[in-house]
């Protein structure tokens, strides 16, 4: 089998793994455990078929961005999915887990551009002035694969184990939140399961988005004005399940919830 069938046959594991709604085995037998380029190469067939089928992309998401996940697969690097529009759940709505593989949530701040970020010697300078505002968000992250039993490669091909996303309501401007020191809480029905701070996200959510903007600039498909950025976890990531209902509080940047249904 050749690469490029490698390639296609990892897409179509993947594909028909979300469409059936039953985990599948990881794909990393099909293009190996470190062979970045092949995985994003995976995603972007994926990618490709759901525009072609109407679905809608608004953004991007990066994950990989704490140091111990970097440490616990092996990597050095973050990694980066698509946002769909028909993935987004309402503030404060409620989602079934028949529509979910596997779900974590994560707390994160999401960035909206207000300008292109086209140039091919992008700057954090640039990535601030680019942005319009900040939102408090939380990330429903699934795997496609059983157990989560993935390797950077897995993850990538998965489209960076994307699933659903949530935004909060106060847009917020960058001079308004202490980026490095906005301390997050992630509460579960009242409880807190999660907390940290911005700088658990490589540093800096800037040196994150600063990140996915160079990446993009080199992939021939630079990020827009009105687009979505959902930056990379402030704190450990949380299983979750019928009943659960998250609300995140990141100060600075307000609040968002959502809950879980059967």
């Amino acid at each position: 089998m050749s690469i490029n069938r490698n390639v296609e046959a990892a897409a179509k594991r993947l594909r028909e793994a979300e469409a059936k709604g039953i985990v599948c085995e990881p794909v990393r037998n099909l293009i190996g455990p470190t062979d970045i380029e092949k995985a994003y190469a995976v995603q972007a067939i994926n990618t490709a078929l759901r525009v072609a089928q109407g679905a809608k992309p608004i953004g991007s998401k990066i994950g990989l961005t704490a140091p111990v996940i970097q440490k616990q697969l092996g990597v050095d690097q973050p990694d980066f999915g698509t946002l769909w529009q028909d993935k987004e759940v309402e503030n404060g709505g409620v989602i079934s887990m028949k529509e979910l593989m596997q779900p974590r949530a994560e707390a994160e701040l999401a960035f909206v551009l207000g300008k292109d970020l086209t140039s091919e010697k992008l700057t954090s300078v640039d990535i601030i002035s680019a942005i319009d505002y900040a939102l408090a968000s939380i990330e429903i992250v699934g795997s496609r694969i059983k157990n989560w039993d993935i390797k950077i490669t897995d993850t990538i091909a998965d489209n960076a184990s994307a699933s659903h996303w949530v935004v909060g309501h106060q847009p917020v401007k960058l001079e308004n939140i202490d980026l490095l020191n906005c301390k997050m809480i992630l509460k579960n029905n009242g409880k807190i399961v999660s907390e940290g701070t911005g700088q658990n996200c490589l540093g800096s959510p800037i040196n994150a988005a600063l990140w996915l903007a160079r990446k993009l600039v080199k992939m021939g498909t630079p990020m827009r004005a009105g687009e979505v950025i959902l930056t990379g976890a402030l704190g450990p990531m949380i299983a979750a399940k019928a009943g659960d209902n998250f609300h995140v509080i990141i100060e600075g940047a307000g609040e968002v919830s959502v809950g879980f249904t059967d």
